[in-house]
């Protein structure tokens, strides 16, 4: 489908990737790792075809399509929602119109058996059976579902783009790079602006397309849940892995302990000849074997240990002033924009020490009450804080607090205290600020680089309630870790507002849900509340919400029995799928191997006794063994499942 070969990227003196060669298949699913800065969305854009290599070249069969959602994008605000979202339907109407003329040519003509004839009625057959993948006439169909998973309401989809935040816009313009179905998607972040639900929607499109997915993500969730290969960028090379994220790091692990050990060993043999060189250099009765052992030093390949930064960060906040054990209290609380109301009689308490999670679609007030809560918006009803609370805010807007004339380093030095001074290098490198950069001035930086700075600058500064509204928007996954491991080890009580369910777990005890103007408790962290749901996705939330809002609490035991059904019957498609697909893959290595069998037991054997005819042979052998395991993993899975029908 899509060949990189032998691709580099040098800037100066400086070599981003060196020598980079693989293949994209028809339906990979490529997730790209590795650090800050070691080229992943560079690679995205040669691919795009958006930038040219300093060497190498990408090559893509013809009909390859592709889908491009870089991190920033310039956009058009002259429209709405539903009208710029249909402009990726122009093949569809292009399509129509061409199945149109073709249509008209051939009524007119009656050169059946004509060359000119057949091929026109074969490219009508190609451009109908197109125009049936992209979804044909009921592309208006198409656009709804697709901008209903990605979170808007159907009464957004006449409002003016001009209208929309940056966040919201990105959306629209992702909706329309999955509309075009392309053969090929190339996504840079493609969660960042999405909430829970709309991620977990966008796993199941993703995980289901027809066509080849790489992207690049920082969400470990997601990564999991979406891809089946990792390509690791490091040091300018590249180490491909069938696997998805949580494996790829298992098994990155242990080649980087057997590159570790190699290398040991040949530091040790190096030493050990140049040791040998040394000592008889000047011997004549050595020379032969001294001039044969310089030789071989200069013929060894020498090893290199990937880069990995191993630098231990115990970052710990301040000690929190110890506060009164009700810490927040809301009582009927309500807030409206105008005729707009968001919350609605909300009654709320988080005690001292508490760690909750704040989750919701956007747009259902997460961020609205945690401004009410740190005191920026007034609102109806009772808010009561407890004694010597003090509070500490992370917004996306947050940057707009720092002073543009001090430089990253001076910004983190003025707040910090103690022996934490020492480390304000350290903890700057964490938040991706490293070597030069920690001399920029503020007013240069980018509104990302802006964010890392303001939350740095928050956990240097004592308060015993932090309320952090999307904190991880900008971070990688160490830097990720590191603030989770921090606030894990924090003393004070935290509000969170977040959708990254790797990030929650583990952090928040306790999560509360927007939804329709009102806040419902969970206990439990973020999985917790996903199964006390009964949803591994949280689309049957609003399904559900829905239901029940049109119907009242009176709800009908047949229609609720109807929706269990629906729900049991697609599980058990899926699990009757899988072991299909599984059956076949077995009977398709079966009949390979049997094939071999019989050139082994031929008279000619001469085709059996090649290197290459041996691996192929073994390789079958092992890939029957584990599918023969996963057939039965499969089989067992199945028969809990019927075993444990809650319709029966």
């Amino acid at each position: 489908m899509v060949s990189v070969q032998d691709l580099s990227v040098s800037f100066g003196s400086f070599d981003l990737l060196t020598g980079i060669s693989f293949l994209i298949n028809d339906r990979d699913r490529i997730g790209l790792a590795g650090r800050n800065g070691s080229g992943k969305s560079t690679l995205l854009r040669l691919i795009a075809g958006l930038q040219n290599p300093s060497s190498g070249k990408v090559d893509m069969s013809a009909e390859v399509t592709i889908g491009y959602l870089p991190q920033q994008m310039k956009v058009d605000d002259s429209t709405t929602v539903m009208n710029e979202v249909i402009t990726a339907f122009s093949e569809v109407t292009g399509l129509s119109e061409e199945i149109e003329r073709c249509s008209s040519e051939i009524s007119g003509r009656n050169d059946f058996e004509s060359a000119e004839y057949l091929k026109l009625c074969d490219h009508l057959t190609v451009v109908e059976e197109r125009y049936r993948i992209l979804g044909g006439s009921n592309y208006l169909a198409e656009a709804e579902k697709t901008l209903t998973g990605l979170g808007f309401e159907r009464k957004d989809f006449d409002r003016p783009t001009r209208e929309l935040s940056g966040g919201w816009r990105m959306r629209v313009e992702l909706a329309k790079i999955l509309l075009r179905k392309p053969s090929l998607f190339l996504l840079d972040e493609p969660t960042n602006h999405l909430d829970i639900e709309s991620i977990q929607w966008l796993e199941s499109f993703l995980s289901e397309y027809n066509g080849a997915v790489v992207l690049v993500s920082h969400d470990r969730a997601f990564l999991d849940n979406v891809t089946t290969r990792t390509i690791e960028i490091s040091l300018g090379r590249i180490y491909d892995y069938r696997v998805a994220w949580s494996k790829f790091v298992e098994l990155r692990k242990e080649r980087r302990e057997q590159q570790i050990a190699a290398y040991r060993n040949q530091q040790k043999m190096i030493e050990d000849t140049e040791k040998f060189i040394e000592r008889f250099r000047y011997k004549a009765t050595k020379a032969v074997q001294v001039q044969s052992k310089i030789k071989q030093l200069n013929k060894i390949e020498r090893l290199e240990v990937d880069e990995e930064d191993n630098t231990v960060m115990n970052l710990r906040f301040p000690p929190s002033p110890r506060s009164g054990t009700t810490v927040i209290e809301a009582s009927g609380l309500s807030k409206s924009y105008g005729l707009l109301q968001v919350l609605k009689d909300i009654d709320f308490k988080i005690h001292r020490g508490e760690k909750v999670a704040f989750v919701g679609r956007n747009g259902e007030g997460k961020t609205t009450f945690s401004r009410i809560i740190i005191g920026e918006l007034d609102y109806q009803g009772s808010l009561k804080k407890g004694h010597n609370v003090q509070t500490g805010y992370f917004a996306q807007n947050q940057d707009e607090l720092l002073d543009e004339d001090r430089t990253v380093f001076e910004t983190i030095d003025y707040v910090a205290k103690g022996e934490i001074r020492t480390k304000i290098r350290d903890m700057l490198g964490a938040f991706l600020f490293r070597g030069d950069e920690i001399d920029k001035k503020v007013k240069v930086l980018s509104g990302g680089e802006r964010s890392r700075l303001a939350l740095v600058r928050l956990l240097l500064e004592p308060h015993n309630l932090l309320v952090l509204d999307e904190p991880t928007n900008h971070l990688d996954m160490r830097s990720k870790d590191i603030l989770k491991q921090a606030l894990i080890n924090y003393d004070g009580t935290l509000i969170v507002v977040s959708h990254d369910r790797d990030f929650l777990d583990g952090l928040a005890a306790k999560v509360f849900e927007f939804r329709h103007k009102r806040i419902k408790e969970y206990i439990g962290g973020i999985y917790d509340f996903l199964r006390k749901k009964k949803l591994a996705n949280l689309r049957e939330i609003e399904r559900k919400d829905a239901y029940r809002a049109a119907g009242g609490d009176n709800v009908s035991a047949n229609k609720q029995k109807y929706l269990e059904r629906k729900e049991y019957d697609r599980n058990l498609r899926r699990l009757r799928k899988r072991l299909e697909d599984s059956e076949s893959e077995i009977e398709r290595i079966e009949t390979e191997i049997s094939s071999l069998d019989s050139v082994l037991n031929s008279a000619d054997r001469s085709a059996a006794e090649t290197n290459e005819f041996y691996t192929r042979y073994q390789e079958l052998k092992k890939k029957h063994n584990e599918e023969m395991n996963r057939w039965t993993q499969y089989s067992h899975d199945m028969e809990l499942f019927l075993q444990n029908n809650p319709l029966s």
